[in-house]
């Protein structure tokens, strides 16, 4: 009965929005707005360098960080710029969380900005002691950020007032999930951690054998995230251990996607150029689908179809139950960030420094 409780909870986001990485905190990579079957370009917007953060939508604004040392809050509806707040270093892999009036994101001199949607100023920022590659995750009152200094923080979402911090044994790469107040976090020194959320004490830890730079998403008490070892890994809260894990017998690379949750299946893409759809409980493939190049991208799901960049410069939207394709696009540069899903449109964004929105 719980496993089938939060599978329901875990799949219900705002239609109007996608205001985090992954659109919700459990980084299930789900929406319920209804995007068309037939997409167009409504409009594109030329960043100053580099994208490799995904877009956040929030009310109608699109929010994304550029390598220029920039964060830009673009209107969704127009593609306008609304406005651009300076960081102090290039903003890398870091995706723009969005609540109370706040939208905040690393960068990769370590520090974590806090910047007024109204107006683009800034409310407060936070150094950590090394790059920020994670994406924060807002929870009530307070912002989860990793550092590359190996450290999860908890801040005070009010002021940037540190509140607690994790020390692992290696740079904390990915972006905590959260469920239950806790934080769960996949490690590059091959540990999975549960944070509470409270205190910042570790609750348990699973060690994996496997660096993993991917996010885990949850779905009740598995989690499932990919690993440099070549391998998708599924684990269990309760039991504590890797439940099942599985590498392509013929293709040996990595797994830096990070995986989207729907209808009892696992869904992510691989360094060996596919998108694969894995049933959630055993770990066995249902789908594959092959691109042209590195899928590091981590898909979308919205109205029964998945959404996901490759670097061989395409966003495919791909059947969800049988893994066909049904729509690519051209979008010139590589697509190694991540799309974004709300009120009906798909916004993407390349390593040339475009951003692209799509919809009817």
């Amino acid at each position: 009965m719980r496993l089938v409780m939060f599978f329901l909870l875990a799949f219900t986001p705002l239609a109007a929005q996608w205001p985090q990485f992954r659109g919700n905190p459990q980084l299930t990579g789900v929406s319920n707005a209804a995007v068309p079957a037939t997409l167009k370009m409504l409009w594109s917007f030329e960043a100053a360098d580099m994208i490799e953060s995904s877009p956040a939508i929030d009310n109608g604004v699109v929010y994304i960080g550029v390598q220029s040392a920039e964060l830009l809050a673009i209107d969704l509806a127009s593609g306008k710029l609304k406005w651009k707040y300076k960081t102090k270093e290039g903003v890398g892999e870091s995706t723009p969380a969005v609540s109370g009036g706040l939208v905040l994101v690393g960068d990769l001199a370590g520090v974590l900005h806090a910047v007024r949607t109204a107006d683009g100023k800034p409310a407060w920022t936070f150094a950590t002691k090394s790059e920020i590659k994670s994406s924060p995750v807002i929870v009530g009152d307070r912002v989860l950020i990793g550092s590359y200094d190996g450290s999860l923080y908890g801040v005070e979402l009010a002021t940037g007032k540190e509140l607690w911090s994790f020390h692992t044994d290696g740079p904390v790469h990915a972006t905590p999930a959260v469920e239950d107040g806790v934080a769960f976090i996949s490690g590059c020194d091959g540990v999975f951690r549960a944070i509470s959320i409270k205190d910042g004490k570790e609750a348990f830890h699973i060690r994996t054998g496997a660096y993993m730079g991917a996010s885990p998403a949850i779905l009740g008490d598995l989690f499932f995230v990919g690993t440099y070892n070549n391998e998708v890994l599924g684990l269990d809260r309760k039991a504590r251990k890797v439940i099942w894990r599985y590498e392509n017998p013929q293709r040996k690379f990595p797994f830096y996607s990070s995986a989207a949750i729907a209808g009892g299946r696992v869904y992510l893409g691989g360094r060996d150029k596919i998108v694969y759809a894995f049933d959630a409980k055993r770990g066995k493939p249902v789908w594959q689908f092959p691109t042209r190049a590195r899928v590091e991208s981590s898909p979308a799901i919205a109205s029964g179809r998945l959404y996901v960049g490759s670097n061989d410069g395409r966003l495919y939207v791909l059947d969800l139950a049988k893994g066909t394709k049904l729509f690519e696009f051209e979008a010139g540069g590589a697509v190694s960030s991540s799309p974004a899903i709300a009120e009906g449109r798909v916004v993407i964004a390349t390593q040339d420094g475009k951003v692209f929105c799509l919809g009817g």
